[in-house]
């Protein structure tokens, strides 16, 4: 009885120590989620501010002197600063974060394994990057000029001041605050919250940055033999047809922006055909020179010309 309890007892062990080292990597990689939140919660007014550049610049093009944006509880625009923090804080936290996953995952790994994973995990934030600064400088712009393009005055200070001019009294001087009367129906004007522009902006940040990542994880999945080169490039028309889909529900109803992401996309795509084939053709050099490399047998049950040849040679016979 004493025996087999001890040999419980050793079985349990090692998974004591992994739930050990797991929670010690689990509060390391808060802590640095916590660092970074209050790091990125010190500078998140200039960083809100650069978020909301490609509003402000729509607005200002389409005659807007002076953009403002408004929020409309006491704690909308803190829970925004917080937001920000919390996104730039895991972006800040995020060597971190990885470095700790790969302590906690590496010792389980071959030498092989180790060198294949390593470099994906430095490619994948590069590539959300990439991602995100796309979205950022050429696709949020685009959005917002297409949404904020139905506007007929893009700000209610624009209106007021530019009617205010033309219905003052003589000897009044310009300066002087007026609102006008308005006889022409209701005036249709943008009142942007920080809140809601926030959102959009972020969505497309994640969206492109998640999009980017493709050829990160088509890869990975090539190197470990979940897809081929080959396989991926007999479903290209239905790549197409999923990716036309995916520009059409992130992106807004424009066609420059959703002909953008598209041809992005599968440009993304084309590329991780192009890196599988890579993969595929280093594993192959390697298997050879270990020996461990066969050559596939020709199908001669379903190729027409081996059976005409089949037949031609049973004929010769006879």
């Amino acid at each position: 009885m004493s025996e087999a309890h001890d040999e419980i007892e050793d079985s349990s062990a090692p998974l004591i120590e992994h739930l050990a080292e797991l929670r010690t990597r689990l509060i390391r990689a808060v802590v640095a989620f916590i660092i970074g939140m209050v790091l990125a919660f010190t500078v998140a007014e200039p960083i809100l501010q650069f978020l909301l550049e490609p509003i402000e610049a729509t607005l200002r093009s389409l005659g807007d002197p002076s953009p403002t944006m408004q929020y409309t509880s006491p704690q909308e625009y803190l829970f925004t600063l917080f937001r920000i923090s919390m996104v730039f804080g895991f972006a800040l936290a995020f060597p971190v974060i990885s470095y700790q996953l790969w302590r906690f995952v590496a010792p389980g790994l071959y030498r092989s394994e180790k060198g294949a994973f390593l470099p994906f995990l430095v490619a994948s934030p590069a590539m959300f990057l990439l991602g995100a600064s796309f979205a950022h400088f050429v696709v949020t712009p685009l959005a917002m000029a297409f949404f904020l393009g139905f506007a007929d005055v893009s700000s209610i200070f624009a209106e007021l001041l530019a009617r205010a001019a033309d219905t003052l009294p003589a000897g009044v001087p310009i300066d002087t605050a007026v609102v006008p009367e308005n006889s022409e129906g209701m005036r249709i004007t943008f009142f942007g919250k920080v809140n809601e522009s926030l959102d959009i902006t972020l969505k497309f940040i994640i969206a492109f940055g998640l999009c980017f990542q493709l050829p990160v994880l088509l890869t990975l999945m090539g190197k470990a033999g979940l897809v081929s080169s080959e396989g991926l490039a007999s479903v290209r028309k239905y790549a197409v047809v999923a990716i036309l889909v995916l520009a059409a529900v992130v992106t807004p109803p424009d066609v420059t922006t959703q002909l953008i992401l598209f041809v992005v996309v599968y440009g993304l795509y084309e590329i991780s055909i192009f890196l599988v084939r890579m993969v595929e053709k280093k594993r192959e050099k390697e298997l050879k020179a270990q020996g461990l490399w066969f050559e596939e047998e020709p199908d001669t049950e379903n190729d027409p010309l081996m059976k005409q040849f089949d037949e031609d040679a049973k004929d010769d016979r006879t």
